[in-house]
């Protein structure tokens, strides 16, 4: 079953050597600017013998921010410190595309460089707390955008695009589930607009597919990828969807003529996967969280995804594609060193030697 891992594919125009590749995973090991550091190019290029690495989530603008110490891609600070990563990564022979993260109203002031108020589709607050550097807070009500600072906003993902490809990355992805401002204007738990960006599913899934549309047209479509999470496990972020077999195809259906690289989906909603797979014309990448790699590897066997990713089985093994080759053991990854500090549970977990 473990064959159809190793078969050649093309992402876009990225060649991939195999299909198991990294998904991506918050880590905020940046510094409080947002630039990466020689530590998040070491770490990157450790777990270059994925098939494609796909970066945490990384904030497109100041207001996108989210969580501290997280990477941005909007200033040439930022640039410089991703090239070090991208320049390490190609340098082991990896791929590497960088996922952009708008945060929206999964925020607070003190994360974020301006300490302005989160920015949201609707003045609706999110029930719940987030790490500060002071410790949890709850979330604040956020601000929500006017029509003009949508477009704005659109523009950022934009710009944001053409500062990681100006950083030696080999594409994007837009980051459209987990809660997150991509996901907040598609279901009216977040989104309660009146004008073109809420209310029917044409003005919900809008941001989206400008977005889409926008980065696409910047770096071109063979370099863009999109998330979407349908079933949106756990109500992440308190994010409850609704009417998502209605409006989950009828968004593929309006991105799937922009031929981006890729979409990538999670497993939350196991009756809806197959009508993606067939609205999808190009390549899809599966999340199948908390499953083993070999029922993974069966989804692309059946046909249901092309290229399968992993989360904490490679944040703890940067040697994933070796062990999974040769049936090594795997480590056990450690939660209390996933968000934050510096190389203990990032750079120090250990290969395997037969």
């Amino acid at each position: 079953m473990l064959n159809a891992l190793w078969n050649p594919t093309t992402v876009g125009d990225i060649p991939l050597p195999h299909r198991l590749a990294m998904s991506p995973m918050t880590r905020s090991r940046a510094t409080p600017d947002g630039v990466p550091t020689e530590l998040n190019a070491e770490y990157y290029a450790q777990r270059a013998s994925h098939a494609l690495i796909i970066t945490e989530g990384t904030q497109p603008s100041a207001d996108g921010q989210g969580y501290p110490v997280t990477p941005g891609i909007y200033t040439d600070e930022h640039i410089t410190g991703w090239r070090k990563v991208t320049d390490a990564v190609h340098k082991a022979d990896g791929r590497i595309v960088i996922q952009l993260m708008h945060a929206g109203r999964i925020s607070h002031p003190d994360n974020t460089p301006h300490h302005r108020q989160p920015v949201a589709p609707s003045a609706i607050k999110p029930t719940g707390t987030t790490f500060t550097a002071s410790g949890l807070q709850e979330m604040p009500v956020p601000r929500a955008l006017s029509t003009e600072e949508v477009a704005a906003t659109v523009d950022d993902f934009r710009r944001a695009a053409a500062a990681a490809i100006a950083a030696g990355a080999d594409g994007v992805e837009i980051h459209g589930a987990n809660g997150y401002l991509v996901h907040q204007f598609l279901f009216p738990s977040a989104n309660q607009r009146t004008d073109q960006y809420g209310g029917s599913l044409d003005n919900r899934i809008r941001f989206a597919v400008e977005v889409a549309t926008a980065v696409a047209d910047e770096i071109g479509a063979d370099r863009t990828g999109l998330r979407i999470g349908p079933g949106n496990p756990r109500n992440l972020n308190d994010l409850s969807e609704s009417d998502s077999h209605e409006l989950y195809p009828h968004l593929l259906r309006a991105v799937a003529p922009l031929n981006l690289a890729y979409l990538q989906t999670g497993a939350g909603d196991e009756e809806l996967l197959p009508t993606l797979r067939k609205l999808w014309p190009t390549t899809l990448i599966l999340n199948r969280a908390g499953t083993d790699i070999a029922t993974r590897a069966k989804d692309i066997e059946d046909g249901l995804a092309d290229v399968i990713t992993v989360g904490s089985m490679a944040l703890a093994n940067p040697d994933l594609v070796e062990r999974v080759r040769t049936g090594a053991p795997l480590n056990t990854p450690d939660p209390a060193t996933f968000y934050g500090g510096g190389a203990a549970g990032y750079t120090d977990y250990p290969t395997h030697t037969a």
